[in-house]
């Protein structure tokens, strides 16, 4: 068993060496998971229908390598673009993410395999020889490695629930993969008390471990007295929920609790299977069994399904039930004495079943004992009814920056604890993680009697300095004189298409969408992308007719709030035409084709590597299209290595414009019809703005 390295010490080659120990461990554990998959078609059926096929993950965890360390430019080239831009997005059921199966040309296993393997060589031939400093810090390129292999902890975890909904006949028994073999009778679950006492929550930027940006900041909060159950929730009490109809029975349910119901016809937890042969009607699926129903195991149900059984047992006990909140786990667990991550690797001791300690199941509730307690960490992650949220003194990590941001929307809880199969970040004490709620996940819950009003304040105006910037940018109202830009770009390209066919759109570089929803005025289909999920999600929730709410400091710590709705400028009626991706512009599917119309506003100067752009183009769009591109010519290092500027330098002596570097490689596959100067205002304060020219370049390309 390897665990994860703490950030400090004295012994540079001894972390090295640790840290190669822990990469190589945990990139061949994952592999192993894989093995368990028998019939390799079955890499390519949809276990879950909002979920890719397996194939994706197996593919997935590698190429996060490759994009994140080009991101932080540890290194320059890729190892397959056409592998890091198929299998790079498509992780949590987001709006844009692409699930059409029609849009994938997947790989074969071996192929994959054989990826994997090239990507595993690049990264420990980086962990021998990157420069290392202690203690590691966000900004180190040993950073990012240390995130690959977190990430690929996460999704050991997410790929075998998914391996798990596989048929039965398309897995195996797996030497390293083997389930408890015990069970019994569920013991009789009781409300214990917990006095209440003052916790605090978040990490600071010196902790010992790894961790993502929602776990760093402060959080404090005084926790009144309450009751919590001695155990977890067990099949054999949940059974009674099942047998009483409780799925049946409406009141139980909240409103998205009853949509959830009536989409999937769900009559009892996911992984029970519907048996009259056996002792209590069912049978239980693990990873590669079709088992009797372990009455005393945990019970594995999403936050809907748990809240609806807490309603239900309230009613039966005429008490208040209820998920504990983050705040009262955190009080729970430090009542329960349970040893951290730190410690108990110091002690050398099994505590829990948690990080793969024990058996590659659930075992009974009541085997690992924690003060009165039992299971306060593993077995099951234990849903909370706190909607994740960003503690006091967030920052997004710069190279993942959509980690966190995107389950900030009132539709992901926390989940809390650890399962069996949560491993090095995912055990930590203060980690945390949050899945929608109508998410499967090895998550269970313990119930609660509390009266406690959970105090979240949370800022419904977006305050991320750079979203906001550019949220104004977007949709703010004039300065100067000056036009807003991205309307004033789309009016002008819909002026050069007006004798042209405009069936379909491309907009590279959308950020919040404006210039997408102006252009769905004149076409009939616009597709805007972004790298930043950030500016993909403001953007949907306009799309969806939210309100978009953002501010703007004006002086100080003052700040100024504005509120936008695609009515207010008449958009309404054309959202419907566009749709928005996460995307790089330097490595786009395949599928990003087909186009009358490409433009890319203010983007070739920003792009890592802008000549892989540019040279793709011309294959993108159909016969005599037109692309548009705008620029304000600001070439920097901090954006595209100087190697790879394609103006604003000069060569043998001689200067080179931007508009000199596209017409060279753009010439040989398009015409260059005009250029017009279009100015624009990006304001930082009330008193301070940025008044800069961009150039419009407008290429027509040629006939074949």
């Amino acid at each position: 068993m390897k665990y994860a390295p703490t950030l400090h010490g004295n012994d540079i080659e001894q972390k090295r060496k640790e840290i190669q120990d822990y990469f190589q461990y945990c990139y061949r554990r994952y592999e192993s998971l894989f093995e368990i998959v028998s019939d390799e078609s079955a890499y390519y059926q949809k276990a879950d229908p909002l979920r890719h096929p397996i194939i994706f993950y197996y593919g997935h965890t590698a190429v996060f390598y490759i994009n994140k360390l080009l991101f932080a430019k540890v290194i320059e080239e890729r190892i397959d673009p056409d592998m890091e831009s198929l299998f790079a997005v498509g992780v949590d059921e987001m709006r844009w993410d692409d699930l059409d199966q029609k849009h994938y040309q997947w790989y074969t296993k071996k192929e994959v395999h054989l990826y994997r393997e090239k990507v595993y060589l690049l990264v420990l031939e980086l962990i021998k020889k990157l420069p290392l400093e202690l203690p590691i810090t966000e900004s180190s390129a040993w950073w990012v490695i240390l995130m690959g292999i977190e990430h690929e902890n996460i999704h050991l975890e997410t790929s075998s629930v998914l391996i798990r909904q596989l048929p039965i006949k398309s897995v195996q028994i797996h030497t390293q993969w083997q389930r408890c073999p015990n069970s019994a009778e569920a013991p009789q679950n009781e409300l214990i008390k917990v006095d209440g006492k003052n916790i605090k929550l978040g990490k600071d930027r010196g902790a010992l471990f790894y961790g993502w940006d929602n776990e760093y900041g402060v959080h404090e909060a005084m926790i009144p007295d309450f009751k919590a159950s001695k155990y977890l929730v067990s099949h054999g009490e949940f059974l009674s929920f099942v047998q009483d109809d409780g799925y049946f029975d409406d009141g139980y349910w909240c409103e998205e609790g009853k949509a959830w119901k009536a989409f999937t016809n769900a009559s009892h937890p996911r992984f029970w299977i519907h048996n009259p042969q056996t002792k209590n009607g069912f049978l239980f699926r693990v990873l590669s069994e079709e088992i009797p129903l372990p009455m005393d195991w945990p019970v594995e149900v999403n936050c809907l399904e748990a809240e609806a059984f807490c309603r239900w047992l309230s009613k039966k006990k005429s008490i208040t039930l209820t998920l504990p909140t983050e705040d009262e786990y955190a009080c729970l667990r430090e009542t329960s004495g349970v040893l951290s991550y730190k410690e108990w690797i110091a002690k050398g001791i099994n505590v829990a079943n948690i990080n793969l300690e024990s058996y590659r199941s659930c075992v009974p509730v009541n085997h690992y004992q924690h003060g009165e307690f039992f299971d306060v960490i593993g077995n099951v992650w234990q849903w909370t009814r706190t909607p994740i949220y960003p503690f006091e003194g967030f920052k997004v990590h710069p190279i993942y920056d959509d980690f966190s941001i995107p389950t900030f929307d009132g539709k992901h809880n926390l989940i809390k604890g650890g399962s069996w199969i949560s491993c090095g970040n995912l055990a930590t004490k203060k980690s945390r993680y949050a899945f929608r709620r109508h998410f499967y996940q090895y998550a269970g819950f313990r119930y609660i009697e509390s009266h406690y009003q959970e105090k979240i304040i949370t800022n419904s105006y977006t305050t991320d300095t750079t979203v906001a910037q550019y949220c104004h940018f977007g949709w703010g109202e004039n300065r100067f004189g000056v036009e807003n830009y991205p309307a004033k770009c789309a009016s002008i390209v819909l002026e050069y298409m007006k004798n042209k066919k405009r069936g379909r759109a491309l907009d590279v570089g959308c950020a919040i969408g404006r210039s997408s929803f102006e252009l769905a005025r004149g076409f009939d289909e616009v597709i805007g992308l972004d790298f930043s999920t950030r500016f993909i999600q403001e953007a949907e929730r306009l799309k969806n007719n939210e309100i978009l709410r953002y501010a703007i400091p004006t002086e100080g710590e003052l700040e100024a709030y504005y509120e936008v709705q695609l009515r207010d400028f008449g958009l309404m009626d054309v959202a419907h035409k566009v749709t928005f991706w996460q995307a790089d512009a330097c490595n786009l599917k395949p599928l990003f084709s087909g186009f009358d119309l490409i433009f890319a506003g203010n983007l070739i100067d920003r792009l890592y590597d802008p000549l892989k752009f540019l040279e793709s183009l011309s294959q993108r769009l159909d016969d005599n299209g037109m692309l548009i591109l705008t620029s304000p010519c600001t070439w920097q290092e901090e954006s595209t290595p100087k190697e790879k500027w394609i103006g604003g330098y000069r060569r043998d002596g001689e200067t080179v414009s931007t508009l000199q570097g596209l017409e060279h490689i753009l010439e040989q596959s398009f015409r260059l019809i005009d250029t017009q100067e279009i100015p624009f205002v990006i304001q930082e304060t009330a008193r301070k703005h940025q008044h800069t020219v961009a150039q419009m370049s407008v290429w027509e390309k040629k006939d074949v």
